[in-house]
């Protein structure tokens, strides 16, 4: 057989057979004076093989181990680790629909979502605010929410539970962001930052504010101030200090 009526029998192309001789999966066959390969049952037998394997999941490398005759592991134990590792992308996908399934039965999605179940309710019983400050606000909420190792993330849930669940709270968080929007186009001398500070700090939880030197010159924080106007992070910085000195 040439190459294209080995690889039409198998049902793979001539490509792929080509691919399987350069990885050393397929020996090479004879060549007829020609130069013509000259292809034999026992080739298609172990195409037709090489096939089955990759098809029910295995990676060339544990079809090459199968295929060796010194292979390390043995094909039941391949086919073992395999069914393993399928059972596991099955139990994270079941997961993966359950917090999608949450997250559709929640109702409208917030503009900045997909977020976790978890802060998709929290974020939903904010009232609607065209606060620029506001808009920030939730977006460094899902940030956090993404990125914030898991017992940093769920303090920040808790938290944050007990400051919307509050009407009170809310307020107050209404009246910071306004004095910090207010703060647009003012510079870190402006006296209004003062005020801001205190209005923002009484809406922060002390347990979100980590306990570390806010003032390190540290690249998460640089980038963070470095999204506010100038007063805008100059009013964050002071309110973070009143927690952190509170707290203490």
């Amino acid at each position: 057989m040439r190459i294209g009526e080995l690889a039409a029998t198998v049902g793979v192309t001539t490509r792929t057979v080509r691919h399987y001789h350069h990885l050393g999966l397929l020996p090479e066959p004879e060549r007829h004076p020609n130069r013509y390969r000259n292809y034999t049952l026992r080739h298609a037998v172990v195409l037709a093989r090489i096939r089955r394997l990759t098809e029910l999941g295995l990676g060339l490398a544990e079809v090459r181990d199968v295929l060796a005759q010194d292979a390390g592991k043995d094909l039941v134990e391949v086919l073992t680790e395999l069914d393993e590792d399928l059972a596991r992308q099955e139990a994270e996908i079941r997961d993966r629909r359950a917090r999608l399934r949450t997250l559709l039965d929640a109702g409208e999605l917030p503009a900045d979502g997909p977020v976790s179940p978890e802060l998709a309710p929290l974020l939903a019983g904010l009232p609607a605010s065209d606060s620029p400050m506001a808009a920030k606000d939730r977006e460094i909420l899902t940030l956090l929410d993404t990125g914030a190792p898991a017992e940093v993330r769920e303090r920040l849930l808790t938290a944050l539970r007990g400051t919307l669940g509050s009407p009170e709270n809310l307020d107050r968080a209404k009246e910071a962001y306004a004095l910090l929007d207010g703060l647009a186009d003012a510079g870190p001398d402006d006296p209004r930052v003062a005020d801001a500070a205190r209005a923002l700090a009484a809406c922060i939880p002390p347990e979100l504010v980590p306990e570390a030197d806010l003032d390190r010159d540290a690249p998460f924080l640089r980038a963070f101030y470095a999204d506010f106007a100038p007063a805008q992070a100059e009013a964050i910085r002071r309110a973070l200090r009143i927690v952190t000195e509170e707290r203490t």
